[in-house]
Formats: C-alpha cells, structure tokens, sequence
C-alpha cells in the first residue's frame, strides 16, 4: 500500500509520523509532498519518508493520497492534480471546510473520505470523525479508518453534517479546554501561587477527572454530585456557574464553531 501526503504542515506532519509504522505500510517507506525547502530538509532526515518535490514523481502510482494543505490551496492543487491521477486512488482529505463534492468536482474523481482530526493527534491522543463518498467501499473505509487510528482513536459518521458538528466539538474543542484551563491558571496566580504550582494544579486537575471519567461509566454530572457536597466550597462554585450561565455560554461557543464550519464550506 503506496501513501502520500501532500502537505507537511502541521496536520500533515502528524498523521505522516503517525502512519510510518502502519501494518498497512509493510515494508514501504511513507511518502510525503512539499514545496517549501525548510521543511524538505527537515523530512529528508527521516528515513521512514520518501519525500517528493514533484507531484509528477509521487502522485500517480499512490493507492491512498492524504490532502493537508491549507483549505485555500485547494483549487490551484486540484488543477495541478488532476492530469495525474486515476480513479482507482482513494483520496483523504484533512481539510476544514472543504466538502466531498468539491474535492470530487475538483479532481474529477469518486473515492473521497473527509476528515475532521484535531490537535491532540500530535501526542497520538487525537480524535478524527470521517465520512466517506459512495464509490469507497467498505473495506476501503476500514483500511483509512486504520491509518487515521495511528494518531488516536476515530469515529465513523453517516452524513458531512457530522464533520461539520465535529468540528464544534472534538475539532475545536482543544481550544476550549485550554480557554478553561487559562482562566483556572489565572485565578491560582491571583490567590498567590507560583506560575509552576499554578500548573501543576490546573494540568494534574484535569488529568486526574478525565482518568475518572474514562475508566468508569458514572456521568460527569454525577462525578460532579461526588465532589460537590451541600453547602460545601464544590457546591459554592457550581452556583456561581449556574447563576452566570456557563453551561448554555459552552454550548453556544460549540454551535458557533459548528456554524461557521457549515459557512465555510458553503463557500468552498
């Protein structure tokens, strides 16, 4: 199984690191496709990659091509594209936004799965949802859902709709967490720690909930009646984020996100 990916940002970068020690791979090296030299020299000095300058060069004999470039390269890469490839190959793509018809219409081609990964999946930690046209076929999906769970876990949906919802959830969802874990650093700065136990209180908190959380089938809302008791300093906290709404702000940040990811691929 011949693999290319054409972009090695930081998506791209990611999942090349991540699939290098697929089964699927066997004994073939993984190829990788970029245009800026920086980061050729870079990808040069690893010797899982066979690293391609030209897209006449990888393109045209690889079984599974992996689109991480920036959703505005697109068109101009499509026309490049096009002359080189055939209908055979499976095309991945990893770009917000961009939807199946237009990489289909792009490309002229039917074999298309759209992802949605996110940043976790540079400490393989990521979670992908994916959704694929009707020409892939079954055994197709499995083999990409293979190389997308090499940077994490992923999730098949039915319909684009749930790309687009993903994105508002697990896509941009890292940001929220780090949103949450800022002002919680900021306020252990304003009761007198140090930056350092700040951290350390902030990162090992939310470590230790999601360890409790993953290894046990009790809701968040009843974890949060384990560590909230009447009248208690818990109990005070969860008032106030009830009183300010927070609840209904997060879900309404996580729409946002949904609904902008749904007006940009209206204009792709």
């Amino acid at each position: 199984m011949k693999v290319l990916v054409i972009g090695a940002g930081n998506m791209g970068l990611t999942y090349s690191e991540g699939m290098v020690d697929s089964s699927l791979l066997g004994k073939q090296k993984l190829r990788i496709y970029d245009t800026d030299p920086n980061k050729i020299e870079t990808l040069r000095q690893n010797p899982n990659f066979d690293v391609y300058t030209s897209l006449e060069d990888g393109l045209p004999k690889s079984d599974i091509v992996f689109l991480a470039v920036k959703p505005y390269h697109c068109e101009d890469l499509f026309k490049d594209m096009k002359p080189l490839i055939n209908s055979e190959q499976i095309f991945v793509s990893l770009m917000a936004g961009v939807s199946i018809e237009t990489i289909q219409n792009g490309l002229g081609v039917k074999k298309v799965i759209r992802t949605m990964p996110n940043l976790p999946a540079k400490v393989g930690k990521g979670v992908t949802s994916y959704t694929g046209s009707k020409a892939i076929s079954r055994v197709e999906l499995l083999m990409v859902r293979h190389l997308l769970d090499t940077t994490g876990t992923s999730i098949h949906v039915d319909t684009e709709k749930f790309i687009d919802a993903s994105t508002g959830i697990s896509g941009s969802g890292p940001a929220y967490v780090f949103y949450f874990m800022q002002s919680m650093l900021e306020a252990a700065q304003k009761m007198g720690f140090s930056d350092y136990d700040s951290k350390i209180l902030v990162s090992n908190t939310f470590e230790g909930a999601i360890e409790l959380f993953n290894q046990s089938d009790i809701s968040p809302e009843r974890w949060i009646d384990k560590v909230a008791s009447k009248g208690g300093t818990t109990q005070a906290a969860i008032d106030s984020m009830e009183d300010n709404n927070v609840k209904q702000l997060i879900q309404d940040a996580a729409y946002a996100a949904f609904d902008r990811a749904v007006e940009l691929g209206k204009n792709k």
